[in-house]
């Protein structure tokens, strides 16, 4: 895989190795996975390039939905688009139309082109594979906190898979919720009893849902976040 492309870190700044905090450097960064073992690994790239910087953890959907309304907010999230609760890049969107001031940066073992275009199309600001030098990690962040997207190369753009995201982000964070749990087939009442929300609210949502997608009904939204929906990344190779 080339290297990242669109964004670079600053000119003389070493950021995986300097360890030093500046002032335009973290000083929380949330790390979401659901592997133990990757959580650490992340641990360490990001303690290792901002000295000091907090790293409260999360390994499903519901606790770092939890973390961020607890506070106190980070200032950047690391997101592994696997983890439980995530139902593919609807976790992304809805992480990022509840909190759209807290940057993300993928960090996923699913690797391939339109996974990687996808994820910025969604909402996210960066994305680091999985498989990158340790170092990268560090580097991503700031980039990103500099206000600048950070892609592996040799990523294009998909206009039809765009469009479709432009739609998509136009939904609120409730209707992202009710779009959700229409995705995983659930009923109406189903919805509105994980939401405490009446039965008919739910339908107000759907119905504008419809008419944000383009869609005529129900089953064509749902086929739509069906499209959402992600590969299970690659199995790692025995040794």
């Amino acid at each position: 895989m080339t290297g990242p492309e669109l964004a670079k870190p600053r000119p003389g700044t070493d950021t995986a190795t300097t360890g030093v905090r500046g002032p335009d450097m973290p000083q929380r960064v949330l790390i979401a996975d659901d592997h133990p073992l990757m959580r650490a690994a992340l641990k360490q790239a990001v303690g290792r390039a901002f000295e000091g910087c907090e790293l409260p953890e999360a390994a499903t959907y519901d606790e770092l939905r939890a973390r961020l309304e607890e506070g106190p907010e980070p200032d950047l999230v690391l997101l592994d688009l696997h983890m439980p609760g995530m139902s593919g890049f609807i976790g992304l969107m809805m992480l990022r139309s509840a909190h759209p001031a807290i940057p993300v940066v993928v960090v996923s073992a699913s690797e391939d082109p339109a996974t990687v275009q996808r994820s910025i199309d969604y909402g996210a600001s960066g994305f680091v594979p999985k498989s990158a030098p340790i170092g990268e990690v560090g580097a991503a962040i700031q980039a990103v906190l500099d206000g600048q997207v950070w892609v592996p190369g040799g990523i294009g753009s998909d206009e039809a898979e765009t469009a479709m995201a432009e739609r998509v982000v136009n939904l609120t964070p409730q209707q992202m919720r009710v779009f959700a749990g229409m995705a995983e087939g659930r009923l109406n009442k189903q919805i509105a009893w994980e939401m405490s929300i009446s039965e008919q609210t739910v339908k107000d949502h759907v119905s504008a849902i419809l008419r944000k997608l383009g869609a005529t009904n129900r089953t064509q939204a749902i086929l739509l976040a069906s499209q959402l929906a992600l590969r299970p990344p690659p199995a790692p190779e025995a040794p």
